[in-house]
């Protein structure tokens, strides 16, 4: 069982919940997290908590408005950039007039191929350029979180304006890579467009062989038009299906980093470094069998923190406690408890309840600061005539 004293937190912060930030799955900003993470609060110590003031914006400006750019060599231009789609329009050939109401026809489909070529020459650019401004966000991104967990590794001051300053430029980064997933999502929506055309016209293509009044010339454009709109086809194929794999991979990258943001956030607040979200799929598909000393015993805590004498940090501890018990039952759930002893008068009672009351809704805060999801917990309270102070037991359930 891990026991260990605590007494007054050290610091209280507004309760959040880290699945709300991982639901949103990166497409919205957190700019309200440097309130919610650092208000204009002191701790116990007197020492006053970082403020919204010592979190400037970040310094990482979002990625331009996308244009259509012509395609780049097919080597990558710069180290780390992302690989250039290769796609090569399909080239149209010209037509001859025969003079004919079929001729007319023709000419009038092979324009409408012409427009949708020149689509996807544009959007394979586009999606290229869309993939180096995502790999330029993440690199941002992962270089400030580096600065941060390094400095955290080595130990630094409660609340480093330095490395406050780092965090938003993570923050800022990750909005960046948001903005780029939303653009992606709109040019899929552009390419399923010329997809839909590009079937259309091989409709019409194919229908038009039935029309009369055509000469041997006509159904051999008519040919040549349905081969290279079937080429065109198979291009804008591959190419949504480029866009919706990135799309699905920066979605899924961007909710997992927003979530360990938020973790790295706590760890900042409190001068150390914790480890990863405990709601990352990292963590909850690790293996590992759970200690006896833990959990083989029903009923027995899996933390217990004594609040009765004040300085002591129990957060490692607790962090260490619940990684290990995630990586024994990943869906596990967790009931914090609010224990006060029952010895003095009615009024020292009432008020030992009241105080371990505050002190579980600030072991629940660090919890969910942590990654725990907040779907996950629970609060009770109780009394224990064996206690000599107010206690905060973390139960698995």
């Amino acid at each position: 069982m891990w026991g260990i004293l605590a007494a007054e937190p050290r610091t209280k912060c507004r309760l959040f919940s880290a699945l709300a930030l991982a639901a949103g799955l990166g497409l919205a900003g957190c700019s309200d997290i440097d309130n919610a993470l650092f208000g204009e609060e002191t701790d116990n110590g007197g020492a006053p908590a970082a403020s919204a003031d010592q979190f400037p914006p970040g310094n990482v400006p979002p990625p331009g408005t996308p244009g259509t750019l012509p395609p780049a060599p097919a080597a990558t231009t710069a180290s780390g950039s992302a690989p250039v789609i290769a796609i090569t329009p399909v080239t149209i050939e010209p037509g001859s007039n025969t003079g004919t109401a079929v001729s007319a026809t023709i000419a009038t489909l092979r324009n409408e191929l012409v427009t949708i070529e020149d689509h996807v020459g544009a959007n394979a650019s586009h999606l290229t350029e869309l993939r180096n401004q995502g790999a330029d966000a993440a690199r941002s991104y992962q270089d400030a979180k580096a600065n941060i967990t390094t400095r955290l590794q080595v130990g630094t001051t409660r609340g480093n304006p330095e490395l406050v300053a780092e965090w938003n430029i993570a923050q800022s980064a990750l909005d960046s890579l948001a903005t780029n997933i939303n653009n992606m999502n709109a040019l899929g929506a552009t390419i399923a467009t010329d997809s839909s055309s590009a079937h259309f016209a091989l409709d019409q293509i194919q229908s038009t062989y039935a029309v009369s009044g055509a000469v041997d010339e006509d159904h051999r454009q008519l040919r040549v038009l349905e081969d290279e709109t079937n080429q065109t086809i198979v291009l804008i194929d591959r190419l949504l299906r480029s866009v919706s794999e990135d799309t699905q991979r920066q979605t899924a990258y961007a909710a997992n980093e927003r979530a360990n943001l938020t973790t790295l956030a706590a760890a900042i607040k409190n001068g150390e470094l914790y480890g990863s979200d405990l709601g990352s799929p990292a963590v909850a598909s690790a293996g590992g069998p759970m200690s006896a000393s833990t959990l083989a015993y029903a009923g027995t805590p899996l933390v217990v923190i004594r609040f009765d004498h004040p300085g002591v940090d129990y957060q490692q501890i607790l962090y260490a406690a619940l990684s290990q018990a995630l990586q024994s039952r990943p869906n596990a759930g967790f009931s914090v408890v609010a224990v006060s002893p029952t010895r003095g008068s009615a009024a020292a009672v009432q008020l030992a309840q009241t105080s371990a009351k505050n002190h579980a809704q600030e072991v629940l805060r660090s919890m969910t600061d942590m990654g725990v999801p907040a779907t996950r917990l629970a609060v009770a309270s109780a009394t224990d005539p064996n206690a000599t102070s107010s206690e905060v037991r973390v139960f698995v359930r």
